[in-house]
């Protein structure tokens, strides 16, 4: 009797006269469970896939955070550095660039430092700037593009161990060997190689859409310059 008033006091869910949500709570159950599994299956080559996915997606949200136009060319900036220029006050104009430590404040740092030297001088100077600026920002972003490669280089690493699994386990059994008793070593190898591509494909996008904006932006960042050390020119 008390089995059976337990029993009734918590009656199934039933929608049709079928029970529900314990099979859908099992279903999500399962599906995490069989994601994991997959994961662990791809062994120690795998994990460090897994790895690699994480400092791919740490340093995409790193690069959308500092490869901006308000970081590297802060507003207002320039046409400050214009304005003072144009007053003929050159220190009050370096005080401002050390204010906003940026790319631009950098490149008219440089050109400021060169003042004495006339035009020619700021001009080579703003270039140099630029040019080691650039370089560093796309170095920076190159990291994106080795593990985009690597990655799949990795996977290829996993899809050959796990041939070698399988092509053992026939050799010791001298070609007796099951379907089923091959299915690890291939597993193996085709997960490994999945992982291995679908963390390369979006680190290599993310690469490419950097890289062009960081074209973009050197270039504008040029541009600001000459555009607020005119008055020098002029001088």
């Amino acid at each position: 009797p008390t089995a059976a008033l337990a029993q009734s006091s918590t009656p199934p869910t039933s929608v049709g006269g079928e029970a529900v949500g314990t099979d859908e709570n099992s279903d999500v159950a399962s599906a995490g469970g069989s994601v994991w599994e997959i994961l662990r299956s791809g062994g120690v080559v795998g994990l460090f896939i897994l790895l690699l996915s994480v400092v791919a997606v740490a340093l995409a949200v790193e690069h959308m955070m500092t490869i901006r136009a308000k970081v590297l060319m802060p507003e207002g900036l320039g046409e400050d550095v214009r304005q003072l220029l144009g007053d003929g006050n050159v220190a009050a104009a370096e005080q401002r660039c050390r204010q906003q430590p940026s790319f631009l404040a950098f490149v008219l740092s440089a050109g400021l430092g060169e003042v004495e030297g006339g035009w020619t001088a700021v001009e080579k100077a703003v270039e140099d700037a630029v040019a080691d600026q650039s370089a560093r920002l796309f170095r920076k972003i190159e990291y994106l593009s080795l593990i985009g490669n690597i990655a799949p280089m990795l996977g290829l690493l996993g899809t050959v161990i796990g041939m070698i699994v399988a092509f053992r386990e026939v050799a010791d059994t001298q070609g007796a060997a099951r379907a089923a008793d091959l299915a690890t070593g291939i597993y193996l190898a085709l997960v490994t190689t999945v992982e291995g591509l679908i963390v390369a494909i979006p680190a290599l996008g993310a690469f490419a859409i950097f890289r062009n904006r960081v074209d973009q932006l050197v270039a504008e960042t040029a541009y600001a310059a000459q555009h607020a050390l005119g008055p020098l020119k002029r001088r």
